[in-house]
């Protein structure tokens, strides 16, 4: 058998009229079979395959015609070398890409195509340029091409991905294909998950060394490991979502998405399908194409739902049958879906008081309630507040813009505003304490945080309760029926006495403080035997 010698050559002339037929003239007077032919300005390339074909052999074959200036081998035409540049660009991009003609025929792939079909009953196909798409897809081909740049949900090849669809218009403004990314709902996850939140969320950025605490960042890490649905207790603002974060990012699935939701800020039919998505159709307003739920988004990775308990009886036996086998359908849907995710749940409710009152399943209780942390509230761990009001401060600093980015905090707590920061019974707790903090760092004119200041932001932001007491103690208050005047205002004294003075630690203090004479002060302290 003969094997034909191929040779790319680029011959060049000067600007001629016909000079470039002349050439090729020559070239089918010889009898050479010619691959590819490309003509520029001075310039004619030409691809040809014949049997012991040497450069020399061209030299003499255009010898006679008038104008040529050189002849030599080249690897590749232009047009080979701008398709080898742009192949390479196309596999460098990780997402598989398809480009297809009018007729959903494949014009192109990326090396991310390939790879995605090496498996299965495509695995030994020599080219998928010239398939029909419509072999690896679910929908019709024409749903696909439309004049304007669309979103899809794709299954290609039999898994669902999220389908980003540019038109190919020509210079006659005609839709002659499109060009399809697909991008799995592993990386779309990830996406959201960082546009939730890009900080740094490990169980050594939870501020506070209080025993409390410290017990549990030891036991979130160990629950990291475990890969067990994780209920989190614990009143409002005691950071659930931080210690969910945290778990999600010690845990084995830390570069997978971590997605959470808000299960009392949505109505039953919308919470459902942004859990479980929907298909095409589902119901009215809803995509043509469907659209993936949280549970698809985050696959490999952790789901949070916090305000679990306000979730309706009906979904919590739909999450109570996925929790089963981790399997379900979209909203409308028909195809059974399986997704690999942690659930991690969370509530400021007590459980066991809804499932008495039947608002909440006791089975799917126990299904979530594998692995249990309770946050403790901040007036349990009154230690830690000195801590947590530095970086709040600090931070609060920094957005205003009174301290340069990454010193100390410029402002300064005096010891009477510490101090009734410590005993103040913050039932906010740490969302409460922050939102105090900043507000005093944002109105100081002074370079110190006074008692006042504290005072002032805690009426703003707690009207109904009082800045020195827990609220529980004015409820129950004193029996002010059973005592006479001169005992009633006794009382009085001694409780606004045993308050303020930590505030104000010397007598003088103390009396500026009650607008009321220093000896005055001093012979009450001795009454009462406050020191």
């Amino acid at each position: 058998m003969v094997v034909a010698a191929v040779m790319r050559i680029e011959i060049q002339s000067s600007d001629r009229i016909g000079i470039s037929q002349e050439i090729l003239t020559a070239f089918s007077q010889q009898a050479w079979n010619l691959k590819a032919v490309e003509v520029t300005a001075c310039f004619t390339f030409a691809h040809i395959e014949h049997e012991n074909i040497k450069l020399v052999d061209i030299s003499d074959c255009l010898a006679n015609i008038l104008g040529i200036i050189s002849i030599k081998e080249i690897a590749l035409l232009p047009i080979e070398q701008r398709e080898n540049h742009l192949q390479m660009l196309l596999d460098r991009i990780p997402d598989p890409i398809i480009d297809i003609d009018h007729q959903g025929i494949i014009l192109a792939v990326n090396s991310a195509t390939k790879k995605l079909l090496s498996k299965g009953k495509w695995a030994d196909a020599i080219n998928l340029v010239g398939q029909r798409i419509e072999v690896f897809i679910e929908q019709k081909v024409q749903s696909l091409l439309t004049d304007k740049a669309s979103t899809h949900s794709l299954s290609f090849n039999g898994k669902t991905y999220l389908a980003d669809i540019n038109p190919v218009i020509s210079h006659h403004k005609q839709l002659t294909g499109a060009m399809i990314t697909l991008r799995s709902m592993k990386t779309v996850g990830r996406q959201l998950a960082i546009m939730q939140s890009h900080q740094d969320h490990s169980f050594e950025n939870i501020i506070g060394n209080s025993a409390k605490i410290l017990l549990i960042k030891k036991q979130g890490e160990r629950f990291a490991k475990l890969d067990l649905p994780v209920l989190i207790s614990g009143e409002t603002g005691t950071g659930k979502e931080l210690v969910a974060r945290a778990l999600h990012q010690k845990s084995d699935r830390a570069k997978a998405p971590f997605l959470a939701i808000n299960c009392a800020a949505l109505p039953e039919n919308l919470l459902e399908s942004e859990l479980f998505g929907y298909s095409a159709g589902a119901f009215t307003g809803a995509k043509k194409s469907g659209k993936p739920g949280l549970i698809e988004l985050a696959e490999g990775g952790s789901i949070f739902l916090d305000e679990i308990a306000e979730m309706s009886v009906y979904l919590q036996a739909k999450l109570l049958r996925f929790l089963q086998d981790f399997s379900y359908r979209r909203v409308g849907g028909t195809k059974e879906l399986h997704a690999n995710v942690r659930i991690i749940s969370a509530s400021h409710q007590n459980l066991a008081e809804c499932i008495v009152n039947q608002t909440f399943r006791e089975d799917l209780f126990y299904r979530l309630n594998v692995l249990n942390l309770d946050l403790p509230p901040l007036r349990a761990r009154a230690d830690d507040i000195v801590l947590l009001a530095l970086h709040f401060i600090d931070n609060a600093n920094k957005q205003v813009k009174q301290a340069p980015q990454g010193l100390m905090t410029s402002l300064k707590l005096t010891e009477p505003a510490l101090a009734l920061l410590k005993i103040y019974q913050w039932p906010g707790n740490i969302r409460q304490l922050q939102n105090v903090l900043f507000s005093v760092v944002a109105l100081s004119v002074n370079e110190q945080i006074e008692v006042k200041d504290i005072e002032q932001a805690l009426a703003k932001f707690s009207p109904h309760d009082q800045a020195l007491t827990n609220k529980n103690e004015h409820i129950q208050g004193c029996n002010w029926q059973n005592k006479d005047w001169i005992t009633a205002q006794a009382d009085f004294e001694e409780k606004l006495l045993r308050q303020l003075y930590p505030l104000f630690p010397t007598t003088r203090k103390l009396a500026e403080r009650l607008n009321v004479s220093h000896n005055k002060i001093a012979m009450k302290l001795r009454k009462y035997e406050i020191k």
